[in-house]
């Protein structure tokens, strides 16, 4: 057995007690070079890499020497991708039936129900739809609405200052994209659309009252929806994207002053100025799979000025993307039959039993929680349901028409099916074996409404899970993002659903105050940080809230789990199990981050930077304090009594 630390990237010149992310990681962050197709580096992406490699193969076996007809479907559209010679040949043409419909649109209804039709094919809406359960009624499904119709990542790119140039930029890859498009123009069209988008963004919600759980549940009958936006016809645009009544009989709208706000915009005198942002809308969601000028534009600001990424990433990765997102779980289904041993599933099991009963013990312990809400935490927990490495039963893909020799219609088709499987659950009873991520997802997540927690295959691997490290390197690892991920289910927003998955209040008020009171303090820790390469920018603690506590949580939760079920135990290598515990955390935070990716995550991204990721959290932990004797005197030292400890 090895302890799973490497110790080579140490970095002798940064304390411990100062910065545990450098002296973890020091060497690394010094010496390596973010790849030219990438924003980030770090653990999260070396997995990824490798597990896209694998997925790779994966996908050309298929190609080569398809066994089933899902196979022969893979390769198909595998092929259909790497067709440069016909996609180059192709150029605009693809565009040209989806554009004649636009031209047809003559008034505000007409633009409605062309709205829909595109719609139904992938091709951008001025809203979002998902198909999820009832967070009112967690034992039916229900159509969900939320705000959509601008370009940039979020509405205040349209109205700060620090985002000028991008917005310049954004105007110049508009009128670049409709000119290849072939349209008219291309400028004209490009001011009217930044114009009406930026109308628009007015009406956004900010990512932080787009969290609220509570004000983003507004249960509404179609009438109810109409009257919103009296000159939206909901009939008119269903029957264009050929979306059933009863998938809009009843909705929860997200943001329903977004669509009030829209509805100002719904008028004649706007009609052309619609027409070029759904013409818009249209090229942009074509762009990926047409000819090299429209990806490489397409990548320039998307990737480039956006995320500050030097090169495009080559075509065999973003057909590997393709593929995985039109046939994910096809792909998925072969992954793991290499790359998901039994011993993982046996061993994540014992791991996630572990965390759930130091939760049981941390909440029964809770200073400032009251017996009756204790026993509700209680319940939750019981409730819990994990899922570990892939779903029991596989998608199937059987309606989905492929051709080696169409890859925007295979881009249709695919979106096409996706969407008739979610508007199949409306009226279908709870699917609880469903996963919303591949096994070869880099990730894991809760579901409130399931009241689950979720690890894909591709994440039960070194650095997060090592089948033959010792227990401390798990714990500190995988054993966190366990944690972090029970965690979001007594976060801001997920401590708001009981066990069932409803959104319910199970607290006292005297509770909540408490927990508000804790979370806020989190807050303004946050609040005060910048990470390097922001140019000052901070970070936002009222958006990045329910990770930090996740993350707090998770690690706090995870070293209690490990000293439940580790005796004391001799150093290895120098190192004592808490040592060792908290340098795999630190360690599986290794990330490296270009600045302008920085900016757009601090902007969009409710996790906070790495780095504090892995330092602030410990700051709050006194087992980190007594594993590596910090002092008053040491640059991670927190005041005891500015330590936030929640669960």
């Amino acid at each position: 057995m090895t302890h799973g630390i490497d110790m080579s990237q140490f970095d002798p010149s940064t304390r411990v007690q100062d910065d545990l992310f450098r002296h973890v990681n020091g060497p690394w962050l010094d010496s390596t070079e973010i790849k030219p197709d990438r924003a980030t580096a770090g653990s999260f992406v070396t997995l990824v890499d490798e597990a896209e490699a694998k997925v790779r193969e994966i996908i050309e076996t298929a190609s080569q020497d398809p066994q089933d007809d899902e196979q022969r479907k893979i390769g198909d559209l595998y092929a259909s991708f790497m067709d440069e010679d016909r996609i180059e040949a192709l150029g605009a043409a693809p565009l040209g039936a989806e554009l004649a419909q636009v031209d047809a649109i003559s008034d505000i209804p007409s633009f409605v129900e062309v709205l829909g039709v595109l719609d139904r094919q992938g091709v951008g809406s001025v809203f979002g739809m998902y198909i999820a359960p009832d967070r009112g009624n967690p034992d039916r499904y229900i159509t969900h609405l939320s705000q959509g119709g601008i370009g940039l990542p979020d509405e205040s790119y349209y109205r700060e200052d620090e985002s000028a140039a991008i917005r310049e930029a954004y105007v110049a890859h508009l009128t670049t994209l409709l000119g290849l498009a072939g349209l008219d123009d291309a400028a004209g069209r490009a001011a009217r659309i930044m114009d009406l988008e930026t109308r628009l963004a007015t009406f956004h919600w900010d990512r932080v009252a787009c969290r609220d759980a509570q004000k983003t549940y507004n249960l509404l009958a179609v009438d109810g929806l109409q009257s919103l936006a009296p000159s939206f016809d909901w009939a008119s645009w269903s029957d264009g994207a050929q979306v059933p009544a009863q998938v809009i009989a009843e909705v929860v709208v997200s943001q329903p002053s977004f669509l009030e706000g829209l509805e100002t915009l719904l008028v004649e005198a706007e009609l052309d100025a619609w027409k070029d942002w759904l013409r818009w809308q249209v090229v942009h969601s074509a762009s990926p799979y047409l000819s090299s000028d429209f990806v490489n534009a397409n990548f320039e600001f998307y990737g480039r000025t956006l995320s500050g990424t030097d090169e495009l990433r080559p075509r065999w990765k973003r057909g590997v993307g393709f593929v995985e997102g039109a046939m994910g779980e096809a792909v998925g289904k072969i992954y793991v039959r290499t790359e998901f041993p039994p011993a993982s599933k046996e061993r994540m099991t014992e791991l996630i039993d572990n965390l759930l009963e130091a939760y049981r013990q941390s909440i029964s312990a809770l200073p400032w929680m009251s017996d009756d809400t204790k026993k509700r935490a209680h319940d939750k927990l019981d409730s819990f349901n994990p899922k570990i490495g892939h779903p029991e039963a596989f998608k199937d893909y059987e309606a989905l028409q492929t051709a080696p020799d169409d890859l925007l219609g295979n881009v249709r088709r695919a979106i096409a099916v996706a969407t008739d499987r979610e508007l199949a659950k409306i009226g279908a009873p709870i699917d609880r074996d469903e996963w919303y991520m591949t096994p070869q997802t880099v990730n894991a997540y809760y579901n409130p409404t399931m009241n689950e927690i979720v690890f894909p295959a591709a994440i039960l691997q070194p650095p997060f899970f090592h089948a033959d490290a010792d227990d401390a390197v798990n714990y500190g690892a995988i054993g966190a993002v366990i944690g972090h991920e029970i965690g979001h289910g007594f976060d801001d927003q997920g401590s708001q659903y009981d066990g069932t998955g409803a959104l319910s209040n199970w607290w006292t008020d005297d509770d909540r105050t408490s927990f508000e009171q804790l979370t806020s303090a989190l807050v303004a820790q946050y609040d005060a940080l910048s990470p390097a390469g922001a140019d000052g920018k901070p970070v936002n603690g009222s958006l990045t809230i329910g990770e930090n506590i996740g993350d707090l949580g998770g690690l706090g939760i995870a070293h209690q789990a490990f000293r439940l079920t580790q005796p004391a135990a001799d150093p290895i290598d120098g190192l004592t199990p808490d040592q060792r515990f908290f340098i795999s955390w630190a360690q599986a935070w290794q990330s490296k981050v270009r600045p302008a990716e920085t900016v757009r995550r601090l902007t969009v991204d409710p996790h906070s930077p790495p780095e504090f990721r892995c330092n602030q959290v410990v700051r709050n932990i006194d087992a980190f304090y007594a594993a590596f004797d910090v002092t008053a005197d040491d640059d991670l030292w927190l005041e005891p009594e500015a330590r936030v400890t929640i669960w």
